[in-house]
């Protein structure tokens, strides 16, 4: 019987000290999957730069688009719904700074509106 348990204690010590010198099988393995862990992490934060810069650029070119577009809104506002009254208010003899004051616009949209009618010859 202690033969045995020695025989089973030398196997083990065998086996443990041949575990050291044999290559890992799956050591290949989880290096190529540490590497491509690696490489998409590094993808992924590539594209994560790439879409903060062109959101960035989706921003100021939005913002510039509003801008242009308020700009162009209130000129059409101000040309489809305001330039008749100036135009009649200004043919009725009214001062540019009272058709200014009662149409809130500036005296010289006022006058840029007067001036389109008197280009297009609608004077009376």
């Amino acid at each position: 019987m202690s033969f045995i348990i020695i025989s089973l204690v030398a196997l083990a010590a065998i086996l443990f000290s041949l575990s050291f010198f044999l290559k890992d099988p799956y050591r290949e393995l989880r290096e190529e999957i540490d590497q491509l862990t690696i490489q998409q992490i590094q993808d992924l934060y590539q594209i994560k730069k790439k879409l903060k810069v062109l959101e960035e650029e989706l921003l100021v070119s939005d913002s510039v688009l509003d801008k242009q577009s308020s700009f162009n809104t209130e000129k059409k506002q101000i040309h489809e719904i305001i330039k008749n009254q100036v135009w009649s208010l200004a043919q009725q003899g009214m001062d540019i700074n009272q058709i200014a004051r009662q149409s809130s616009l500036s005296t010289e949209d006022v006058q840029e509106i007067i001036n389109d009618f008197v280009d297009k010859g609608q004077i009376v």
